[in-house]
């Protein structure tokens, strides 16, 4: 058995939840918040058996996209301040699978 853990912007994760629940599979969902951006992402907790992990990886990436977002960076000189646009990259997923000792539903 493993633990798929994926992290998704929450852009996509309506769309993530929805195609993971409509296949059969059991997903708890938590808010998490990303280091960089300090933006919006719901963490999937999946446990699969070992055959299915493929399946829901390629169903995660097919509901979450990359893009690019705008967003201000700030820089300090010597007495003054600047903003300034930066284009990066955001969404997708980041999945770690982990294998699972035991799983109970009690």
């Amino acid at each position: 058995m493993k633990l798929i853990l994926a992290i998704v912007n929450n852009d996509d994760s309506a769309m993530v939840s929805s195609g993971l629940t409509r296949e059969g599979y059991s997903v708890t969902k938590l808010a998490t918040t990303g280091g960089f951006l300090m933006s919006g992402n719901t963490t999937f907790l999946i446990g699969v058996e070992d055959n299915k992990v493929d399946a829901v990886v390629e169903l995660i990436s097919s509901f979450s996209k990359k893009r690019t977002q705008v967003v201000p960076t700030s820089s300090y000189g010597v007495g003054n301040y600047t903003s300034f646009p930066v284009e990066v990259t955001v969404g997708g997923a980041t999945v770690f699978v982990l294998n699972v000792e035991r799983m109970e539903k009690l």
